[in-house]
C-alpha cells in the first residue's frame, strides 16, 4: 500500500477516521497528563471520548430507545465513562487514560470490521463483470452509440470482438464464443451463433455481433443475479437471529451482574470501593459478547462471496449452514444427470447399407418435423455434413413417426409399433437388438425405403460427462443416500441409476410425487437436498431442505424457486457447495468456541486481579478482530 493510499482510506472509512483522530488526541492527553497540565489533558481527553464514541453511543441509544434492549456499543460506553467518572473521583487521571483506550480500541475494532466486510462486499461486486455505460445500436446503416439505460427492447446492439457485452439478448447475426465467467464461474468460453442467448457483463470472443435486446435492462441477468447476492446479504440466518436474541439477555445479565459486583463486595466483604468499581468496570468489558456476535455472519457472507466467485448462487446465509448437514440427495433425470436433449447415438444399418444413408435419408424427412427425435437426427446429419434429398409430402403420424417421399420412393421413419403395422415380418436380428437398445434407455426409431427396411436409430438423452465422478465425489463426502427421481420409464430411469452408481429409484413420478418422495426423505434423514431444472420440480425444490437448481444461464425460473443455483450447470459444482458448507460450519463452532473461551479466560483473570482496563480491552476486541478475520478464511 502507497502512502497516497492512506487519505483515501480515512475518507472511505469515517471510522478509521475517528479511530485515527481519537488515538492522537489520546496520545496528546496522555502527554499533558505527564507535563502535568491537568486542565488541558481534561479537555482533550473528553474531546478524544465524544469523536472516538460517538458511533458506539449512538447505536446504543437508538437499540436503547426504539427497541428497549441493551447492546454491547452501550456497555463499553458506560464502562469508559465509568472509568473516567472513578479517575476524576480518585483524581487518579490515568484511569481516564484507560477509559479513553477502550473507547479507542472499540473504536478501532469496529474500523477493522467495516474494512473486513467491505472486502467481502468488494469480492462479490468483483465477481460481475463491470457492464459498459453504452451500447452501440444500429440505426439504418450506421451506428449510435447511447446510454445503457436509454436502451429498449427490441433495439439492435453491435458488439464488436473483445467488448463487455452491454445486454441480454439473442444473436441475429454473427457467430463467436463467449466468456460466461462473470455469469457461471467457468473460464471455457462457450460457442454462439445466431438464435443464441447471450448476457451482459459475458466477453464477447473473436465474432462481430448483432444482438436484439429482449428485455428491459433492469431485469438483465446479471442485475437479477447481483440482487439475489445483494439480498442473501441483508438476511439474517437462524443460527445469526439465535445469537443477537441471546446477546440481548446476555447483556441484561451483565448490566445486572456488574452492579452487583460494584456495590456488594464493599457492603458484605468490606472492600475498597475504588478496587471494586475498577473490578466491575473491566468485568462489563470483558464479559460482552462482541466476539460471539462477530463468530457468524462474517463467515457467511464470505461463503456467499466464495460461493457466487465459482458461480454458485447462494440464496441466503442460511442455506450455507443447511447444505454444509445434507445427508441425502434427490436428482432430478432429465435435464440434471442428463443434457436434457436428445442425440443420435447409434445407427444400424442392415447388410449391405451404409450407416450416412440411413441417417440421410431419415434426415430427409425428419428436417420437416419439429419433433424431439426429428431435431436430433436432423443434427446429427447435419454435423455430419451429410447432404440430403429435399422431401415432399410429409405427413407427420402423431405418437408413431412420419412418412414422406424422397427420390420418388416412400420413406417412413418411426416406432416398431408404427412400422410393423405395414411390415409384419420384420427382421428378427433387428428385433433383438430394437429389445437390446430399449433395455439401455435408449428410444429406437426404425427407417423404411420402398417397404424394405434399411435400417435403426437410436437416440437418447446422453448422460452428463461429469455425473458419475459427481455421484461418487458426493458419497465420498458422507452423503449417505442418493435418489433418482424422474417422470421417464422404469427400464430408462434403472439404465441412468446403473450407469451412475445410483441404487434408488422411482420412475414414472408426476411433480406431486416427486414432492412426496422429498418428505419421505426428510422423515429420515431430515436435511435432504433436492437437484432439479427449476420448472416442473419446482414443488420438491421448494420442499427440501435445500433446493438446488441446474440454473444455467437465465432459467427464470430457477433463480425465483431455488435455495442454490448453479450458474453453469456443472453436477460437480454440488459438492463444491457441500465442501464450502462443511467448512463455513466448521469456522462457526471454532469460531463460538474461541470467543467463549476468551471471555471465560479474561473473566478469570479479571477475578483474580491479573489484568487491568488497557489489557481487558485489548483482550476483548482482539478477540473479536480475530474472529472476525477467521471467518474470512472462506474467501481464500
Amino acid at each position: 500500500m502507497t502512502k497516497s493510499s492512506y487519505p483515501d482510506i480515512l475518507q472511505k472509512y469515517p471510522d478509521a477516521l475517528a479511530a485515527v483522530v481519537c488515538a492522537m488526541l489520546i496520545i496528546l492527553g496522555w502527554l499533558c497528563l505527564s507535563f502535568n497540565w491537568i486542565g488541558v489533558a481534561l479537555f482533550i481527553f473528553s474531546a478524544a471520548y465524544v469523536i472516538g464514541g460517538y458511533e458506539s453511543t449512538k447505536e446504543g441509544l437508538t437499540t436503547l430507545f426504539q427497541e428497549k434492549e441493551l447492546d454491547v456499543d452501550l456497555l463499553m460506553i458506560v464502562a469508559a465513562l465509568g472509568a473516567a467518572i472513578l479517575g476524576l473521583w480518585q483524581q487518579d487521571y490515568y484511569l481516564i487514560v484507560d477509559g479513553g483506550m477502550l473507547i479507542l480500541i472499540f473504536a478501532i475494532s469496529g474500523a477493522l470490521e467495516s474494512i473486513a466486510m467491505e472486502r467481502t462486499e468488494r469480492n462479490i461486486r468483483s465477481l460481475m463483470a463491470t457492464v459498459p455505460n453504452t451500447a452501440r445500436i444500429l440505426q439504418g446503416n450506421e451506428s449510435v452509440e447511447i446510454a445503457i439505460a436509454d436502451l429498449r427492447v427490441g433495439d439492435l446492439v453491435l458488439v464488436k470482438p473483445g467488448e463487455l457485452i452491454p445486454v441480454d439478448g439473442v444473436i441475429l447475426e454473427g457467430w463467436t464464443n463467449v466468456n460466461q465467467a462473470s455469469i457461471t464461474g467457468e473460464s471455457v468460453p462457450v460457442d454462439k451463433q445466431v438464435g443464441d442467448e447471450v448476457y451482459a457483463g459475458t466477453l464477447n470472443g473473436n465474432g462481430a455481433l448483432q444482438v436484439k435486446v429482449d428485455r428491459p435492462i433492469e431485469n438483465s441477468l446479471i442485475q437479477r443475479v447481483i440482487q439475489l447476492v445483494e439480498k442473501a446479504q441483508t438476511e439474517t440466518p437462524p443460527s445469526q437471529q439465535f445469537v443477537e436474541r441471546f446477546e440481548r439477555s446476555y447483556a441484561r445479565i451483565i448490566v445486572l451482574v456488574g452492579l452487583l459486583l460494584a456495590f456488594l463486595p464493599p457492603i458484605l466483604l468490606n472492600w475498597d470501593w475504588e478496587t471494586t468499581i475498577y473490578r466491575a468496570l473491566i468485568f462489563l468489558v470483558v464479559a460482552s459478547p462482541c466476539a460471539l456476535m462477530a463468530a457468524i455472519m462474517p463467515t457467511l457472507l464470505s461463503g456467499i462471496a466464495r460461493g457466487a466467485r465459482a458461480g454458485i448462487l447462494f440464496k441466503n446465509g442460511s442455506q450455507i449452514e443447511k447444505i454444509g448437514k445434507i445427508k441425502a440427495i434427490a436428482f432430478d433425470k432429465t435435464g440434471t444427470l442428463t443434457e436434457g436433449k436428445l442425440e443420435v447415438v447409434e445407427v444400424i444399418p442392415i447388410d449391405g447399407e451404409e450407416s450416412d444413408r440411413v441417417l440421410k435419408l431419415a434426415a430427409a424427412i425428419e428436417s420437416h418435423s419439429e419433433h424431439p427425435i426429428g431435431i436430433a437426427i436432423t443434427q446429427a446429419a447435419g454435423q455430419k455434413n451429410l447432404q440430403w434429398q429435399n422431401a415432399s409430402q410429409v405427413q407427420a403420424k402423431t405418437g408413431l413417426g412420419i412418412v414422406g417421399e424422397v427420390a420418388g420412393e416412400t420413406v417412413k421413419v418411426g416406432k416398431t409399433a408404427f412400422i410393423s403395422q405395414e411390415l409384419p415380418d420384420l427382421n428378427p436380428k433387428l428385433q433383438q437388438i430394437n429389445k437390446r437398445l430399449e433395455k439401455e434407455g435408449k428410444t429406437v426409431v426404425w427407417v423404411v425405403e420402398a417397404e424394405k427396411v434399411i435400417g435403426l436409430i437410436a437416440v437418447a438423452d446422453t448422460i452428463r460427462p461429469e455425473a458419475a465422478a459427481s455421484i461418487q465425489k458426493l458419497k465420498k463426502l458422507g452423503i449417505e443416500e442418493i435418489v433418482l427421481l424422474t417422470g421417464d420409464n422404469q427400464v430408462t430411469a434403472n439404465s441412468v441409476a446403473e450407469t451412475l452408481g445410483i441404487e434408488t429409484v422411482y420412475a414414472e413420478l408426476l411433480p406431486e410425487d416427486k414432492l412426496t418422495v422429498i418428505q419421505q426423505l426428510q422423515r429420515k434423514y431430515k436435511n435432504v437436498a433436492m437437484v432439479g431444472d427449476g420448472i416442473n420440480d419446482a414443488p420438491a425444490l421448494a420442499m427440501a431442505t435445500v433446493g438446488i437448481a441446474m440454473g444455467g444461464a437465465g432459467n427464470d425460473v430457477a433463480l425465483e424457486t431455488a435455495d442454490l443455483i448453479l450458474m453453469s450447470d456443472r453436477l460437480e459444482k454440488i459438492s463444491q457447495a457441500i465442501s464450502l458448507g462443511s467448512r463455513a460450519n466448521r469456522i462457526i463452532k471454532q469460531n463460538i468456541t474461541f470467543a467463549l473461551s476468551f471471555i471465560f479466560l479474561l473473566l478469570i483473570a479479571n477475578f483474580t486481579g491479573n489484568i487491568n482496563m488497557p489489557l481487558g480491552v485489548i483482550g476483548h476486541e482482539g478477540s473479536t478482530v480475530l474472529v472476525t478475520l477467521s471467518g474470512l478464511r472462506l474467501l481464500l
